[in-house]
This record gives structure tokens, sequence and C-alpha cells, in this order.
């Protein structure tokens, strides 16, 4: 059993350090470290579309590597970030960030979780002033006596 736990120990250890972006093949960096480090962090805030909930970066889907290289494309033709994400949004919408932008067409998205969250506050008020206020009586001789018979005859 400790050899197995043993195993399993140095098996998460292994795997918890394995860094994200493996599925960026060599011939697809840039030369530029500095392009290469902006082409990665851009890569990193993209969705990839086959996957939905991975990013570009993680994933090994074709159509990710194809944006991977169109990312490296327009950061070496000098397109700031900004750029490069807002010419991705025009061709694949707004989707393709894994971070929506604050806008108006995406109010509803990033309000949703408050409004969850303030209609459970206004259930739970609710639910507290409905429960009808509990007073502490004290016990009558009578209840107090056959307590003591109950308790007696379990300890007996």
């Amino acid at each position: 059993m400790r050899r197995l736990l043993a195993i399993m120990v140095l098996a998460l250890a292994i795997f918890a350090n394995v860094p994200a972006g493996y599925a960026v093949q060599p011939d697809e960096m840039l030369s530029n470290p500095v392009l290469e480090k902006r082409a990665r962090t851009i890569s990193s805030e993209l969705r990839c579309l086959v996957c939905q909930n991975e990013s570009i970066d993680e994933s090994n889907a074709p159509l990710a590597a194809d944006i991977r290289r169109l990312v490296r494309e327009r950061l070496t033709a000098g397109d700031s970030d900004a750029q490069v994400k807002d010419y991705l949004v025009a061709r694949y919408g707004e989707f393709v960030l894994l971070k929506p932008r604050f806008e108006l067409s995406t109010l509803l998205l990033w309000l949703t979780p408050v409004l969850v969250f303030l209609a459970g506050l206004v259930l739970a008020a609710r639910a507290a002033a409905r429960q009808p206020a509990t007073e502490s009586k004290s016990l009558s001789e009578q209840e107090k006596s056959k307590l003591a018979q109950i308790l007696g005859d379990d300890h007996a």
C-alpha cells in the first residue's frame, strides 16, 4: 500500500510540473524571444474554437495551430497585441477571447453572476424573515420530572 502511495505521489509531482504549452511546435516559434513571449501571452488568452475550453496555446487542434501561426504573422508584421486580438475578433467573433471584453454586448455575461448572488441574498433574507421567532421556555416541573425519569432509566 505504501509503495502504491509513493508511486502516486511521484506521478503527481512529475505531472504537476509539466508546463502548459506543449502544443506549440518548434517550427511555430519565433526566433525573436520578445515576440515569441508576446505571442505566447496572446495565445494563452485566445480560445481554441475546436476544444472551446482550452487556449490555443494548450490545444493540439489543427485550427489552434493555424491561429497560433496567424498570431505570430501579425506580430512579425508589426501589429500590437491589441491589434492582433482585434483582428482575430473581427475574423472569428468575440467567442475567440477566453476573457470577453466588458462591452454592451457582453454586459449580461459579466453581470449574471452578480445578479444571481444578489437574488440569492434576497431569497435568504425573505426566508429568514418568514421564520417565526422561537421563544425559549423553561421546562415545567412535570416535564422536568419526566425528563429525569427518562434519563434515569437510560443510565440505570
